[in-house]
């Protein structure tokens, strides 16, 4: 399944939220969850009651629960998910650049965007396997002979 994140640390999100996990009024209004304080000495037991809650339910469901209740939430993006996002698109979260070999391709874009100094990647890195020798031998002290005997094997490029 996905995840979802969660702000119910405010005193009367708090509530909405224990409220839609299932808690009796009772147990939402006992002191050891009257503030934020209180509650993370108790974080063990609430975080439970919530992980059982979420593991139920399918995130859509979850997200659509808490909407109602209004208690803030939102799913967690995978990166193909965030390059698909039109959110994600409009906000100039993303950048093609090109690979050495000539390919298009997506990365994160520099964050934050100013208007006088918005940034950008000028260069993406070195093809696949054109440092791996340097890291190998000068970095980690790999000998000349281990390296060919990597690659011969196809452990490296």
């Amino acid at each position: 399944g996905k995840y979802v994140v969660i702000g119910g640390n405010g005193d009367s999100i708090f509530k909405r939220l224990m409220a839609v996990v299932g808690w009796e009024e009772e147990r939402i209004n006992d002191p050891k969850f009257a503030n934020n304080n209180t509650r993370n000495q108790n974080e063990v037991e609430i975080d439970s009651a919530i992980t059982a809650w979420t593991s139920s339910l399918d995130s859509e469901e979850v997200l659509h629960l808490l909407e109602e209740a209004r208690v803030p939430s939102g799913p967690i993006y995978s990166v193909v998910e965030m390059a698909k996002d039109e959110h994600f698109k409009a906000r100039g979260l993303f950048e093609q650049v090109q690979t050495p070999d000539g390919q298009p391709l997506q990365i994160p874009a520099i964050t934050p965007k100013l208007v006088d100094t918005p940034g950008g990647t000028d260069w993406p890195g070195g093809a696949i396997g054109s440092h791996t020798r340097e890291v190998l031998v000068d970095i980690l002290g790999l000998s000349e002979h281990e390296v060919t005997d990597m690659k011969a094997k196809g452990t490296i490029q």
